[in-house]
């Protein structure tokens, strides 16, 4: 078996949207309906991308993904590398492809002279935790995430 990381392309679509559907699954979530599935596609390979791919596969099967994009730190005055999500297929942990795509994620905001990258985790998902703990990777602990979506958005944006 050998393990590939690259970025994704076009012709990856439908094999990232598997991806996805294996992350919403593994995080108890909806799946993404069809609207939300074209954007996910246009947003990572469209004309003025919003965010970048990267793949994992082995023998040729797409296995993982790790999905991220630039945010900016004003104390900093750098960009930061913002990855929203990394995800490995259940059966195919244990192989390092998990490392290898945050290794070219954390490359790629080398790259692009990042400042530092960021993510969350669920406070439940132990495997992702304990990976993060491995690679020395620091909690916040003094901010707290908020999020407004929805017809709550709509509302407070005036709409």
């Amino acid at each position: 078996m050998t393990g590939v990381v690259r970025p994704a392309t076009r012709a990856d679509a439908e094999q990232l949207l598997e991806l996805v559907d294996a992350l919403a699954d593994y995080e108890r979530l909806e799946r993404p309906g069809a609207d939300a599935r074209r954007r996910i596609v246009q947003d990572a390979f469209g004309e003025r991308a919003r965010v970048s791919v990267m793949l994992a596969s082995e023998d040729e099967r797409a296995v993982g993904y790790a999905l991220f994009f630039e945010t900016y730190s004003s104390f900093l005055a750098l960009p930061s590398l913002y990855l929203e999500d990394l995800f490995v297929r259940p059966d195919a942990r244990g192989s390092r492809h998990g490392f290898r795509l945050f290794q070219a994620v954390a490359a790629e905001a080398v790259r692009r002279g990042c400042g530092r990258m960021e993510w969350n985790v669920l406070k439940w998902n132990q495997l992702a935790i304990a990976f993060y703990q491995r690679l020395e990777a620091e909690p916040l602990t003094d901010w707290q995430m908020y999020r407004l979506e929805g017809d709550r958005l709509l509302q407070v944006a005036g709409r």
